[in-house]
């Protein structure tokens, strides 16, 4: 059975860096297009960045230039580098599978286009 297992959140001061994981298991995921969510208590799922099949990236815009998304295909691993953090990245971050190789930024954003989810990462920003 497919599963993705998030890892590497945690408590980091605001300006500081964390970097997720998430390990993709029960198949390979290289033909798949990962993404990253995220969801903050009282507000709805947001897209924070995805990376397509071809290593094609997007980002939103309120994390474009700090955060940056990445493949291990060997390791079928995703992660999510994240600097500058503010308190407003306070979130559960989600890592998320979609078997549509490409998309647009628009469709991309839409956790309904989404096949696979993790069970989420706990980020916290102390300011």
């Amino acid at each position: 059975q497919a599963q993705l297992v998030e890892s590497g959140g945690g408590l980091v001061q605001a300006g500081g860096s964390l970097r997720l994981s998430c390990a993709a298991s029960g198949r390979t995921f290289s033909s798949y297009s990962m993404g990253w969510f995220r969801q903050a208590p009282g507000k709805e799922r947001e897209f924070v960045a995805r990376i397509n099949w071809n290593s094609v990236t997007y980002y939103s815009d309120s994390v474009k230039g700090r955060f940056t998304i990445s493949r291990d295909y060997a390791k079928n691993t995703v992660y999510l580098e994240m600097n500058k953090l503010k308190s407003d990245d306070a979130a559960v971050y989600y890592c998320a599978a979609d078997r549509s190789p490409l998309r647009s930024l628009s469709s991309s954003m839409s956790s309904a286009n989404y096949d696979y989810w993790g069970q989420g990462t706990q980020v916290t920003v102390s300011s």
